[in-house]
């Protein structure tokens, strides 16, 4: 274990010993995101089979609600360590200064596209565009060209937005509000989309809460259906319904390729190498967070973070990479490895 690493064990330990003492564990915690859950327990696994230590549990709770749960206070009540499919934010990095959980490590994993796809395998030839998509979604939609007032979302097929789409009713599967898949998709895929319609974008300009209020709000009507925090119940669901879309992360897609295809997004297909290079439009980081103080009393919390961040994990040609994750580029991950083995602490709220 690095020196940085020991110093915060014993200064936690310290702290630790001066409350009340809590029950000891032998099993790390993980909560979060679904996204992250195969990864997380993929290395959890390995993690259990290769050291002394016990075989961590992993939750999939969704980012939200991870997140939640792991700035709920410090001790062996509460997680370790949540896995989200976004960035922490500031309103819960704050929640968790408020809750005694003051020293946190961020360690970014890889990259995730958000896919639109279908059992459906023609599905595979359809382009669509990130303003497509919105109008589809959204719970309202501009009633003129000047953005001046909007009308509940009319549209009831694909094909009502622009004829070259598909003539089938619009119906999508996604996660809910607690996902941190839905909250890169309301930001990359809804309000990208918005901005691609001319008087949205002047919204935006003019008056951001309201473009953010608009641009925003899923449909209630049907259109949009939430289906919970796991996406490989997503995944089973489109099998059953081959007419519908579903939302939900590139991994899932490259586990599930003979069942499921993708439409491409502005003409590029969520692929590994788009993903990577940025040119698929709906990418995004992931993360997980690890509660430093914890190191203190839980056996074996910095030795998963070292196995998490190996090569043999999240590298280039590592075990994650045939589970889908798309790796940090090489000198990114070596300086993330290094803030992550060391428990660097974040030292103010994310934006």
């Amino acid at each position: 274990m690095k020196l940085q690493a020991q110093l915060a064990v014993a200064v936690a330990a310290l702290a630790i010993a001066g409350g009340a003492q809590a029950q000891q564990r032998d099993q790390i915690r993980i909560v979060g995101s679904s996204t992250v859950f195969p990864f997380s327990t993929a290395v959890a696994e390995s993690f259990g089979a290769k050291t002394g230590f016990a075989t961590p549990v992993v939750e999939s709770t969704g980012s939200g609600g991870g997140l939640r749960l792991f700035c709920s206070g410090v001790g062996t009540e509460h997680p370790d360590i949540v896995n989200a499919s976004r960035r922490m934010r500031g309103s819960e990095y704050e929640r968790c200064q408020d809750n005694g959980v003051r020293e946190i490590t961020e360690v970014r994993i890889g990259f995730d596209g958000i896919v639109l796809g279908s059992a459906d395998r023609s599905m595979s030839e359809v382009d669509m565009t990130l303003e497509q998509i919105w109008l589809a979604l959204s719970a309202e939609v501009p009633a003129d060209e000047t953005c001046s007032s909007f009308i509940p979302n009319p549209y009831e097929r694909w094909s009502d937005i622009d004829p070259s789409l598909p003539r089938q009713r619009i119906e999508v599967f996604g996660p809910p509000p607690t996902s941190g898949t839905r909250d890169a998709f309301v930001e990359l895929g809804m309000q990208d989309g918005a901005r691609h319609v001319a008087c949205m974008d002047a919204l935006r300009d003019s008056d951001r809460d309201r473009f953010e209020q608009i641009a925003s709000r899923i449909r209630e009507d049907g259109r949009w259906i939430d289906a919970g925090e796991n996406d490989n119940a997503i995944v089973q669901t489109l099998v059953n319904t081959p007419t519908a879309f579903g939302v939900f992360g590139f991994s899932f897609l490259d586990q599930n390729s003979d069942r499921i295809s993708a439409v491409s997004i502005n003409g590029v297909l969520p692929e590994f190498e788009n993903i990577a290079d940025g040119s698929y439009p709906v990418s995004r980081s992931l993360f997980f967070y690890v509660k430093n103080q914890h190191a203190a009393i839980i056996p074996g919390l910095v030795e998963y973070v070292e196995e998490f961040t190996s090569e043999d994990a999240w590298g280039e040609f590592g075990y994650l990479t045939d589970r889908g994750l798309i790796p940090l580029p090489d000198g990114v991950r070596d300086e993330t490895r290094d803030r992550a083995v060391n428990l660097s602490a974040m030292t103010q709220s994310p934006e």
